[in-house]
């Protein structure tokens, strides 16, 4: 039995006593079980196909409409089965519609040409006279963007990514558009060589050209009302509503773009949001976060970025045009109106307040505080550490990811204290002892990159860091000791040992997955040989870093405990491991204890103005009290109390069971 069939003479004089024409009846084929009762009002031109069309759909309001074609203009399209297509009031021309596809009010669904729909555009980001431009497929990840933008040192690592892209691109090129099985598109105007994938909808859309939205029956994709984009692609479960501008973007996983947000030659990553505010140029590694009007976000890299209302940076000098750029690393804030003059790196977990000018680079002093005062930028190393902000945020992050598609593309380490951030700890706590060891302890401040310390910051700062080392060194040596049952030191000794050296020299932050330097290197030594030229096993490796993760760590903090505490694990006698487990959980509760006294904070007398509109005191500490909860109730304090009495009782444990051997 034939797939396909030729229409029969009864079937083209019913299409015909239903108001439809064509041209030659015999370029339309159709699937057994056809029934031309349910096509009316149509022009056919070109070759068609036809599947049958046997299903209801439940429209909002309780409406039911059966699948068929109606109002509609079809050129050159193949139309899976259960299709339901109307008001077309232009045309629909040179595509596949897969089954149970929903398309109504719609002004045009068009493919001209061959197209790689938006596959293979060049996104010029961080610098907009270009020079680091990604160029966007349907399977770009974090990580290889960061490859592609920061690698620009290894021309032949360039060569080669730029080359399996060009053959990805050469392979889907098409002249026939796809619309996937169980979308839907409906009261939209101007759709022209664009791709949309399964389950996804497009709804109200103003106008979309050379692009793909990617989705997936896990996670749908969706573009909403008065969305304008041309030469984009979007991934599963992106959203793209309420008036956003795109124009050459990449939307990862996840990413929600919308109230009339703007962005251009920007790439964004898994769980992004972008509301009210503009991107230009910007690389926004996952969780980049800027939700308020007179945002600006240009010429930066980003990753895990909350951007305050109205912040913005300058990405020239009225000299040689926008061509400096920026670094942001992961985890920073920038507050209500602050502005950073590129070029300029800030050090993970930082905050950013005020204004600077003077190009700070704080790139090994993360969890710093950079602060304006009188037009000079202050810094206050490693005071971050403390926030009960950044704990809040760093337990956020995993309940916050929004991907459901099993396939995903970036892989994201999460962990506040990695290799990558205690390695800055490291090096700010050796900076901050040397300044102070060159510049005399009597001075009242310290210059470093355009930035002023003051003394008593850069004697915290020091403090902090050695918290926040010990704090990770230990969290890692406990987890070790925590399963183990341990009948004399070597046993202990043994187990401390590093699986292998791997992972025991310098880390990076890909773009959300922190790996070490020497892996990244032997990948692109890899690419560069042609050894692996295919998307699929880079996302396979991948997939690996972030699999070894905590085995690598571990390589990596035996080191650290080597030469920075003076402790070398494979020799550690019981008293000196005592006495570290001691000094871990010291730095854990007076860390714990920080983060409470500025959780409460929020809830001093100062905290409370405002409330208890029309009465006194008594009113007010109610009125706080039922808005916002008592101190010791609420789930951010709950939570550190519940912390530092876990840790106190793994200490005591891990002790005990030291102590009985």
């Amino acid at each position: 039995m034939a797939e396909y069939r030729n229409l029969q003479p009864e079937e083209i004089t019913k299409l015909e006593a239903q108001g439809c024409y064509c041209a030659n009846w015999s370029d339309i084929l159709v699937r057994d079980g056809f029934n031309p009762s349910f096509i009316r009002h149509t022009n056919f031109s070109g070759k068609n196909r036809l599947g049958t069309f046997n299903r209801e759909f439940n429209f909002p309001g309780g409406v039911v409409k059966h699948a068929g074609i109606s109002y509609a203009t079809i050129h050159n399209t193949n139309i899976g089965n259960n299709v339901y297509i109307s008001q077309v009031r232009n045309q629909i021309a040179n595509y596949n519609i897969g089954n149970n596809v929903v398309i109504e009010n719609v002004d045009a669904l068009t493919t001209e040409g061959e197209s790689t729909f938006g596959n293979g555009q060049k996104v010029a980001v961080l610098n907009e006279a270009g020079g680091r431009e990604v160029p966007i497929f349907n399977e770009l990840s974090a990580h290889t963007a960061y490859l592609m933008a920061f690698y620009r040192h290894r021309p032949a690592l360039i060569e080669k990514l730029t080359g399996m892209v060009e053959q990805y691109c050469h392979n889907i090129k098409s002249d026939r558009g796809t619309v996937a099985e169980n979308a839907k598109i409906i009261n939209s105007r101007t759709i022209l060589n664009v791709n949309i994938g399964p389950g996804a909808t497009v709804e109200g859309i103003y106008r979309l050209v050379n692009g793909t939205i990617n989705s997936s029956m896990e996670h749908p994709s969706y573009f909403g009302p008065g969305v304008i984009a041309e030469d984009f692609i979007a991934t599963s479960g992106a959203e793209v509503t309420d008036a956003t501008l795109i124009s050459k973007c990449f939307i990862g996983q996840g990413c929600s773009l919308g109230k009339h947000y703007s962005a251009e030659n920007s790439v964004f990553f898994a769980n992004c949001q972008g509301f009210h505010g503009e991107a230009c140029s910007i690389f926004a590694g996952p969780y980049t976060v800027s939700h308020h009007k007179s945002t600006l976000l240009i010429a930066g890299y980003y990753s895990f970025l909350n951007a305050g209302s109205g912040s913005n940076q300058s990405n020239h000098m009225y000299k040689l045009g926008p061509v400096h750029q920026g670094v942001v690393e992961r985890g920073s804030k920038t507050t209500s109106d602050s502005y950073l003059l590129w070029p300029a790196k800030i050090g993970p977990f930082s905050l950013v307040m005020g204004r600077h000018y003077r190009n700070p680079d704080t790139s090994n002093f993360p969890f710093s505080y950079l602060i304006e005062n009188h037009d000079e930028s202050y810094l206050a190393p490693g005071v971050n550490l403390r926030s009960v902000g950044t704990m809040r945020d760093a337990r956020k992050w995993p309940g916050r990811d929004k991907r459901k598609d099993s396939h995903q593309l970036d892989f994201i380490t999460f962990n506040l204290l990695s290799p990558y951030s205690v390695e800055k700890m490291i090096k700010g706590k050796h900076t901050l002892q040397t300044l102070k060891k060159t510049s005399g302890i009597t001075s009242e401040y310290f210059m470093y990159n355009s930035v002023k310390i003051e003394d008593k910051a850069l004697d915290r700062g020091i403090n902090m860091y050695n918290i926040g080392i010990l704090k990770f060194l230990g969290n890692g040596l406990l987890k070790k000791l925590e399963k183990g049952d341990f009948q004399n030191i070597k046993e202990i000794q043994d187990t401390l040992k590093p699986d292998t050296e791997e992972g025991s020299g310098d880390w990076v932050d890909m773009a959300g997955l922190v790996v070490p330097k020497e892996e990244v290197i032997l990948l692109i030594e890899k690419i560069e040989s042609g050894v692996l030229n295919a998307f699929d096993d880079l996302q396979a490796i991948y997939k690996k870093w972030h699999q070894n993760y905590y085995s690598w760590v571990w390589n990596w903090s035996v080191k650290i405990f080597r030469e920075e505490m003076g402790i070398d694990l494979k020799n550690i006698e019981k008293e000196a491991l005592l006495d570290f487990i001691n000094q871990w959980k010291n730095a854990v509760v007076s860390l714990d204890e920080m983060m409470l006294t500025d959780a409460r904070k929020e809830f001093t007398l100062k905290a409370q103005t405002g409330f208890g509109m029309d009465g006194e005191d008594d009113v007010r500490h109610t009125d706080f009290e039922q808005v916002r909860g008592a101190f010791e109730k609420h789930p951010a304090v709950r939570d550190i109390f519940d912390h530092i009495e876990k840790k106190q009782q793994l200490a005591t444990q891990i002790r005990e069971k030291i102590n009985q051997i």
